[in-house]
């Protein structure tokens, strides 16, 4: 297996590149065409690596790829999703290198969607590719690729919900996570959930000169600005009624637990050029990132920012606001309880409008089960070190999703760093994380499938 993975290496990696290459950017309408051409792709990659049956199953929105190879019906079946699509490449002047001409520095893959989750799909299709060529597949396999996971997976609940029986299997296995560091391994077994809200605040009916208005008119990105610091106290604590009513408080028994996870406050600040930390009192960095809840402002807009000057009041500004969720709160709940009081705190002088985009429910899988045991010691043998399992401040909402439509868990087995700064500017991937999934994940498959049938 791993002289196989060795000889193929470069291959691997210029057809990642390849993939790399499509601006597949689910939010923007206009790569419509290349998020469509990557699904392509993406399907002649599974049947070259040996897929039996693949399709390309459309939807509403962009098509999702599914694969299987079914090798016997009284073995296990693991089924892999992953994403194609990418977030958009804003702001482009921040890039050192082109974002979708992928290049290697420093012994990282610099490209958008290098690691979320282009980088860390490719590697299952890889993975896949070797047991094959190996003949060491051990178990059966179905793959589910869909592209939309940026923009809030819209359509995949409806093919989840309409495919039940296509899409049997005894677990999910997910790379679109990450790892502490690369000699300190770890696997997710805790996600935030989502909810994710555009505010757009309007006062006059048009734009106005500020000179002759200033003073005497609302101005809705001054309000704007005051709603929003009005959406926490001094000790950072949201102040939205209700929000905390459903939290899960965890115990100090169970906080001691967490801070035995290797964690380096200076190197953490250091990394981004922080001079201190920021968050809500009483809570570790740790705690804030993933057992607490947040809200923050992804997005604001309004008005005149050309270059030079333009003496406005702008007749609307707007904001893009995320609240990330802990177990047990609900998105739903939330969202209605977010624009309930955003409409409270608004002044008579402005008209208020939520607009709800997409949300997710938290999730916490189990760490005594078979398949993270699997994962586990699938790690140990890569990695040659226990992984240390961790909750992550970051959110797939289809995980919960997954349990209450399949009724099947998810293994988060993901090989990302903090520093591949996804969703950012320079996104990277290391080559010692894509080869090392590619290496880690046969072990796996081998481990579920034989502890699966003891």
């Amino acid at each position: 297996m791993n002289q196989y993975i060795e000889k193929n290496k470069e291959r691997f990696l210029e057809e990642l590149f390849e993939l790399l290459r499509i601006p597949s950017v689910s939010a923007d309408p206009t790569y419509k065409n290349d998020v469509i051409k990557t699904a392509d792709a993406v399907a002649e990659s599974l049947k070259k690596a040996g897929a039996d049956k693949v399709e390309i199953c459309e939807t509403a929105g962009y098509p999702i790829v599914y694969a299987e190879k079914m090798i016997d019906d009284k073995k296990p079946t693991i089924l892999v999703y992953g994403h194609y699509d990418v977030q958009p490449a804003d702001p482009i002047a921040l890039w050192h290198s082109k974002p979708f001409e992928p290049v290697i520095k420093n012994d990282k893959i610099y490209a958008r969607g290098a690691c979320d989750d282009k980088g860390q799909m490719f590697m299952h299709v890889k993975a896949f590719e070797a047991m094959m060529q190996t003949n060491t597949l051990p178990c059966n396999v179905k793959f589910m690729i869909e592209g939309e996971e940026e923009v809030g997976s819209t359509n995949l609940g409806i093919f989840v919900n309409q495919n039940q029986d296509k899409l049997k299997a005894d677990i999910i296995l997910i790379s679109d996570t990450g790892i502490i560091a690369n000699d300190i391994p770890s696997i997710t077994v805790g996600l935030r959930g989502l909810s994710y809200v555009e505010v757009e605040v309007t006062g006059p009916n048009r734009d106005l000169h500020s000179g002759l208005y200033g003073g005497a008119v609302a101005n809705p990105i001054n309000i704007l600005c005051e709603m929003i610091a009005k959406l926490k106290d001094d000790k950072n604590h949201i102040t939205i009624p209700g929000f905390y009513d459903d939290v899960e408080i965890l115990t100090a028994e169970e906080r001691a637990e967490m801070a035995k996870a290797p964690f380096n406050l200076d190197a953490y600040k250091k990394a981004l050029d922080l001079s201190d930390i920021h968050g809500e009192d009483d809570y570790t960095t740790n705690e804030r990132t993933s057992i607490r809840p947040t809200l923050d402002v992804n997005g604001i807009w309004g008005g005149y920012t050309g270059e030079g000057a333009k003496t406005v009041i702008a007749s609307k500004a707007y904001a893009k606001i995320s609240m990330r969720l802990v177990p047990h709160q609900n998105s739903d709940k939330i969202t209605a309880q977010f624009a309930d009081y955003f409409s409270k705190i608004a002044p008579p002088s402005v008209k208020i409008k939520v607009t709800p985009h997409h949300g997710g429910e938290p999730v916490v899988t189990p760490s005594n089960s078979i398949a993270y045991k699997s994962a586990a010691m699938a790690m140990e043998t890569t990695f040659g070190k226990k992984p240390v399992p961790v909750r992550s401040g970051g959110s797939i909402p289809i995980v919960a999703m997954f349990k209450s439509v399949l009724g099947l868990d998810s293994v988060l087995l993901g090989f990302g760093l903090d520093s591949d700064a996804i969703h950012s500017p320079n996104e990277s991937y290391g080559l010692f994380n894509f080869f090392k999934g590619i290496e880690t994940i046969p072990h796996f498959y081998k481990n579920f499938s034989e502890l699966h049938q003891k």
